[in-house]
């Protein structure tokens, strides 16, 4: 039976870790088709993995089976969780990584607690260890538990039948972008391998006339919004293909040249001419 499965771990290139997770699939069902959406996570990075997750998901077909495997409390009380949600399937450590998606089929905005589902979304506890492998690792659970449920999964099996069913799920504190007097300020959520700063404020945050619109970050301030990454000199700031706000620099890495980071502040202002 052909499913789509994706891989995103902090596993990197240079082991075996990721071909081991395939190899446990592939003998559960051999007709599994895999798609590496990034193995370059920064060790233990659980923020990024789930915004990396998060941007990417929505551009498979529906019932992708999408594994998340970057988890520092591997061996640990922390369950191994799968997340049926109308869109996609999502089998992942419950330490958070999942925020993002949790959010889109939350009651409530995701604020760092455990979060109730709305229905239509199932979350199931790993617990059936007959869908296990045989042997199981303290610490490589994606391969001996992750891997061998997905490819079950993948063979039509529901999700009840890898455990019992759960009402909430922990989530990570996820940064919004709040309203200032002239303006707003949100924050730095993520840096793409270009060194582009990725923020939280969406296209749909900002004001329809952008004419008098400014972006501080880093200590400096950016005038008006660039179109492409090839506008201009220097510092631009522009909406990226995901609908975030981005700051780049041409030819550059923005992250480098401004000395900041995941969870910094960036300021938008509306100058005169600006406006709703």
């Amino acid at each position: 039976m052909s499913a789509i499965i994706t891989l995103t771990t902090d596993f990197g290139l240079c082991d075996a870790y990721v071909a081991e997770m395939k190899g446990v699939i592939l003998g559960i069902n051999p007709d599994a088709r895999f798609v590496d959406i990034c193995h370059t996570i920064k060790p233990q990075n659980i923020t990024q993995a789930a915004f990396v997750l998060h941007t990417a998901y929505r551009f498979f077909p529906e019932r992708t089976i999408h594994i998340v495997v970057v988890d520092p409390g591997v061996g640990s009380p922390r369950r191994a969780v799968l997340l049926r949600t109308p869109f996609a399937d999502f089998i992942a450590p419950d330490n958070g990584i999942l925020s993002y998606i949790i959010q889109e089929v939350a009651e409530k905005p995701v604020t760092g607690s455990t979060m109730k589902l709305k229905p239509g979304a199932t979350a199931i506890s790993l617990t059936k260890s007959k869908y296990w492998c045989k042997r199981v690792s303290a610490t490589f659970h994606g391969r001996d538990i992750f891997a061998p449920v997905a490819a079950h999964l993948s063979l039509g099996r529901p999700p009840e039948d890898f455990g019992k069913q759960i009402n909430t799920l922990v989530t990570m504190p996820l940064l919004y972008p709040h309203k200032t007097q002239n303006g707003m300020t949100g924050h730095i959520v993520h840096i793409d391998n270009f060194g582009n700063l990725i923020t939280n404020v969406g296209e749909q945050d900002l004001p329809k006339k952008r004419e008098g619109i400014a972006i501080s970050v880093g200590g400096k301030r950016i005038h008006g919004l660039s179109r492409t990454y090839h506008d201009g000199a220097g510092l631009l700031s522009l909406i990226g293909s995901h609908g975030y706000l981005e700051i780049s620099l041409k030819n550059g890495s923005a992250a480098g040249f401004l000395g900041v980071g995941t969870g910094d502040q960036v300021r938008i202002t509306l100058q005169t001419g600006g406006g709703q």
